[in-house]
């Protein structure tokens, strides 16, 4: 009987102490801004290493991750300096929000020069070597032939893309013909040329056409 209440008493004793060990599970909430603008910073990243989770930040900064207290988490963005923030291992509320200000972190990278040779000097020699094809007798010269792209021109049809050209130009030229801002076989006819009659009848009736003494035509 003694016994038995030495075990009850012990597992009475033994859960506040479990129960103190065990660290409380709080919502770790905030918005990542920039530390000049205060915009929110997207897709930078909300990871605790110790425990390997982690979260990123949606489109305005906001985050939310379920963390431990005493957790350390770590915040990083390309472009910004990492920022460590601890939750207080004695923390007793629900949630633990925070609003973290990343600092700019220019890195500016060492030149990088490639070249399809292993040294400056077996590229110059390399180039030094270099045959060019002469212009005489080269597939360039040959497709600038006047007889071949002549009977090219006469031979080979005309393609989709040209129809359409075409077609569109034709259009195009109709529609300011009939605006009268293009040339047209009536415009270009002084006797089918309204305007052009209305001037030849003005002369008329002026006398610019009547012979003039001392005047040989």
């Amino acid at each position: 009987m003694f016994a038995l209440l030495l075990v009850g008493l012990g597992l009475l004793m033994a859960a506040p102490a479990q129960a103190q060990g065990r660290r409380k599970v709080v919502q770790f909430t905030g918005i990542v801004a920039s530390g000049d603008s205060l915009l929110g910073v997207p897709g930078a990243t909300v990871f605790v290493p110790k425990a390997g989770r982690g979260t990123a930040t949606n489109d305005y900064g906001y985050f939310s991750l379920a963390v431990l207290a005493g957790d350390s988490i770590v915040i990083r963005s390309l472009g910004y300096r990492n920022q460590t923030i601890t939750v207080p291992a004695d923390f007793q509320r629900q949630s633990y929000s925070v609003i973290v200000t990343l600092q700019e972190d220019a890195t500016v990278l060492a030149e990088v020069r490639v070249f399809p040779y292993s040294t400056e000097r077996e590229f110059k020699r390399a180039f030094m070597a270099l045959k060019l094809p002469t212009e005489r007798g080269s597939a360039a010269a040959d497709n600038l032939n006047e007889q071949l792209m002549r009977r090219i021109f006469n031979s080979q049809p005309m393609g989709a893309v040209a129809n359409y050209r075409q077609t569109m130009q034709q259009q195009g030229y109709n529609f300011d013909r009939r605006m009268g801002t293009a040339p047209s076989p009536q415009a270009n006819n002084p006797l089918l040329n309204p305007f052009s009659w209305f001037q030849l009848i003005k002369q008329v009736k002026s006398g610019e056409f009547k012979k003039k003494e001392g005047v040989d035509y």
